[in-house]
């Protein structure tokens, strides 16, 4: 199977207070997705990038990405209006003969033994998504009384990218209706009813939303530069 990384930026970073989306800003100088791009070529030699960008931020993008040398068949794709129909109009790139790796631009830490992980796992399984069980206690809170219980957290985990998927059974997933209840695209593939497939996740692949995120993102990356 080919296979293609559809690495998702459609973020507006209103959360981070930067001028730019979050997946323009800098560590060492290098704009954050680049670090995702790089994690996937480093994963496979034969990656195909598909990069999904706001339509305002494309241009951005594309003169990025020759500016810090990358090849030129990274292909750019406007997103949409959510983060479902920004990753459907990724996968309408897509063939179904492809292993199809859909990642967060943001996740800048995901490590190519991750992927390859991943990427194993859906080969054999159809899908693979990691996964870090919950450490901490969790509360539901009931909003009519305001009175809250425990969820046992046992058997939870937190959900993360790269959420990895043979072609055929994820094209045939997005061909559902879109749905507010659709928070990735594990999300989608239980609705048409297909089973999920679990990986072992890593700690450190955390997703860069507050400013706090990026002073962790690059002392993460300037310790694997040390070892």
């Amino acid at each position: 199977m080919k296979n293609t990384a559809i690495i998702v930026a459609g973020g507006s970073g209103s959360r981070m207070g930067a001028d730019l989306p979050k997946q323009f800003l800098r560590i060492e100088g290098k704009p954050v997705f680049l670090y995702s791009i790089d994690a996937f070529l480093q994963a496979y030699n034969d990656m195909r990038i598909i990069l999904v960008m706001p339509s305002t931020y494309a241009d951005l993008a594309q003169s990025i990405l020759e500016e810090f040398g990358y090849p030129s068949s990274i292909e750019i794709v406007v997103g949409g209006e959510t983060r479902f129909h920004s990753v459907k109009n990724g996968l309408g790139m897509v063939s179904e003969d492809s292993l199809i790796f859909i990642h967060d631009a943001v996740r800048c830490l995901a490590s190519p033994a991750l992927i390859r992980r991943c990427g194993d796992a859906a080969a054999k399984a159809g899908s693979a998504i990691p996964v870090i069980p919950v450490r901490d206690s969790i509360r539901k809170k009931d909003e009519a009384s305001s009175c809250s219980v425990v969820v046992p957290r046992d058997g939870l985990y937190i959900v993360q990218t790269p959420q990895v998927f043979v072609g055929g059974v994820i094209l045939k997933a997005f061909e559902l209706p879109y749905d507010a209840g659709f928070t990735d695209e594990a999300s989608v593939l239980d609705a048409s009813g297909q089973h999920v497939n679990l990986v072992e996740g890593e700690e450190g692949n955390t997703k860069i939303t507050f400013p706090d995120d990026l002073a962790f993102a690059a002392w993460k990356l300037s310790l694997r530069k040390e070892s």
